[in-house]
């Protein structure tokens, strides 16, 4: 009785720890990520300045930050914006981060 209870522990366990953390990519690679990206284009000329924002994910269970567009133009300063990128990052579906970068007047 006490092996039975031992391994329910231990798959209980191994399913507990077994989230996964995913952040938006047009390509996945299930060890790492690290890819950049475009998200959308406006007709405005280009501007000089840039703004970010991120929000991450730890095994999918917690999900923390803001990575919205408004967050990285005020951060910058920007009023026109002309182009939006992202960025993600992740590593073994433990931790993944997405960065909107923001580019304007």
């Amino acid at each position: 009785m006490h092996k039975i209870s031992v391994l329910a522990l231990a798959a209980v366990a191994v399913v507990a720890v077994s989230g996964c953390a995913a952040a938006r990519s047009p390509v996945t690679g299930g060890i790492y990520t690290q890819v950049k990206a475009n998200d959308s284009v406006t007709s405005n000329e280009l501007g000089s300045k840039m703004g970010m924002s991120e929000a991450t994910s730890i095994l999918g269970w917690i999900g923390l930050g803001d990575c919205s567009v408004n967050t990285a133009a005020t951060k910058a300063g920007i009023k026109t914006v002309t182009h939006v990128d992202y960025e993600t990052f992740s590593i073994l579906g433990f931790y993944a981060k997405t960065t909107t970068v923001v580019y304007g007047k």
